[in-house]
């Protein structure tokens, strides 16, 4: 039997995939979230074999953050990420931090059951839709590459410290404990970077370390 979990914020969606896998006799439903925080508890909980998470709850790096804390846990699920867009910048990052692929969310029944499947297999699925265009995604984040490190180097070493750290999705105290810096004094590193590099939010300052070449590090 596989035990699934999976994230929304949206419950008409949480509510299409239960409909989805009901009459799939070798998936169970194990847990449900609504959000980032429940979801990794949900996962921390009933050690699921898959979790379908959507990239952008509540927050615009909620799926992100999320992903993170599931796969560092002990025994952690196949995950795979949700999305209702073909193809965003949030594709690459995901998939660099872990994910086994992306389903779009009005993906056909029996391609999700074949997909579920496959994820507790340990296999990767990535939709038609999303594949098709990653080559091109992937020239663009080369032609990024170059910019993305410039913008880096104006940074201080601390701060290109603080960018590669969120990069890995670590939250303001998870970073302090790191960095042996107090909470206060790594959010106004975190101000000041996204200042600096011009970025809106802790998601965009993920995918410049991403592009800059700092999550390989």
């Amino acid at each position: 039997m596989i035990k699934l979990m999976f994230a929304d914020d949206e419950e008409l969606v949480r509510s299409g995939l239960r409909a989805m896998m009901s009459g799939a006799a070798d998936i169970e439903i194990v847990g449900e979230a609504s959000d980032g925080r429940s979801a990794v508890e949900v996962a921390r909980r009933y050690h699921p074999d898959v979790a379908l998470l959507d990239i952008k709850m509540r927050a615009p790096d909620d799926g992100i953050r999320a992903l993170r804390a599931i796969l560092a846990l002990p025994d952690p699920p196949t995950v795979a990420m949700l999305t209702t867009f073909d193809i965003d910048d949030y594709v690459s990052l995901a998939l660099r931090l872990g994910a086994n692929g992306f389903l779009l969310k009005d993906i056909d029944p029996a391609a999700l059951l074949r997909a579920v499947r496959d994820l507790a297999r340990g296999g990767a699925v990535l939709d038609p839709g999303v594949a098709a265009r990653m080559v091109q995604s992937h020239r663009d984040e080369q032609r990024a590459a170059q910019p993305a490190r410039k913008l880096l180097a104006s940074l201080s070493e601390r701060e290109r410290e603080v960018v590669g750290l969120i990069g890995q999705g670590l939250s303001n105290a998870e970073i302090g404990g790191r960095l042996h810096l107090s909470e206060a004094t790594v959010k106004g590193y975190v101000s000041a970077v996204l200042s600096k590099i011009g970025a809106a939010n802790r998601v965009q300052a993920a995918l410049l370390a991403y592009r800059g070449g700092l999550l390989d590090q």
